[in-house]
């Protein structure tokens, strides 16, 4: 069927409006990265837009050796390689029973679960439980209190809901108890949302903020979000001082900031091409109901 004038109009503006929208999430990447290895004098005169001027790496080679950054980014893999493991582990032995029709007080159980999203214990009573546990300045404090999103363990549910009874019944039916048929039949029939909340969690974990700062107050175990923006908030490079003249006129703070920024963003980036085709049919899959 032919298109309309209007429906062509329409499809035009569209696709203008993506586009700008997509300029606005990469030109300002495009711009970080020409920062990050542009020669100091061009980018302090400001010559330095979407395209590098001169290569210049000191930058790069000053953050990691010259700061915290690579012991906190170490921190920031353990905190997300752990951290994500437990919450997927916790998230699947959530959702799977609340999933099971035949579960006594499913629907009780899953509105406390869905009071949560509303209504939380606060800042101050969980840092207090956190403390009266002595797991302030350890990782299980950030582990604990990001175990279980429940908007996440609600997609699982959803998902597991719509794998056909039929193939489960036939599994117990073959005397596969639930363990058994968690491990061999659902899982591996649900990697498409395994592998989409796993990348939930993970970048959840890496850009972890606010619990950092609240409860590990030890500078060697913070991870790299607090380090990085430690470094984007000073604004003199007294911390350089250390080094010659012309270290100090080639290594700009605006560089350094864009090189800490390059470090935090391209972790992810890189994990996100593996997991792209998984997430767009998990999430659509998981959050369609019967």
């Amino acid at each position: 069927m032919k298109e309309s004038a209007g429906g062509k109009l329409f499809s035009v503006i569209v696709h203008l409006v993506l586009i700008l929208i997509a300029l606005t999430c990469i030109l300002p990447f495009l711009h970080m990265i020409a920062l990050s290895v542009s020669e100091g004098h061009a980018v302090d005169l400001g010559r330095v837009w979407f395209w590098p001027v001169g290569l210049d790496f000191t930058a790069y080679e000053y953050f990691f050796e010259n700061t915290p950054a690579l012991r906190a980014f170490g921190n920031s893999v353990v905190i997300t390689l752990v951290g994500t493991a437990l919450s997927m582990l916790a998230t699947v032995l959530t959702a799977y029973p609340l999933s099971r029709r035949y579960l006594y007080a499913r629907k009780p159980l899953t509105t406390a679960a869905l009071f949560t999203m509303l209504f939380s214990g606060g800042i101050i009573p969980t840092y207090l439980v956190m403390n009266q546990l002595h797991l302030t300045n350890t990782y299980w404090s950030l582990w604990f209190v990001g175990l279980v999103s429940t908007y996440n363990m609600l997609i699982m549910k959803s998902y597991f809901e719509n794998i056909p009874g039929e193939v489960t019944e036939s599994a117990q039916m073959d005397g596969c108890g639930e363990l058994q048929l968690l491990g061999r039949i659902v899982l591996p029939l649900s990697l498409p949302m395994l592998a989409t909340l796993t990348l939930f969690y993970g970048v959840g974990y890496w850009n972890m903020f606010m619990n950092v700062i609240l409860y590990i107050n030890r500078t060697d175990l913070q991870n790299l979000m607090v380090v990085v923006q430690g470094m984007l908030q000073i604004q003199s490079m007294d911390n350089m001082m250390a080094m010659d003249i012309m270290q100090q006129q080639e290594l700009i703070s605006e560089k350094l900031k864009a090189v800490g920024v390059m470090v935090m963003v391209v972790p992810m980036l890189a994990v996100y091409p593996f997991l792209q085709k998984y997430f767009v049919q998990g999430v659509m899959l998981g959050s369609i109901k019967g």
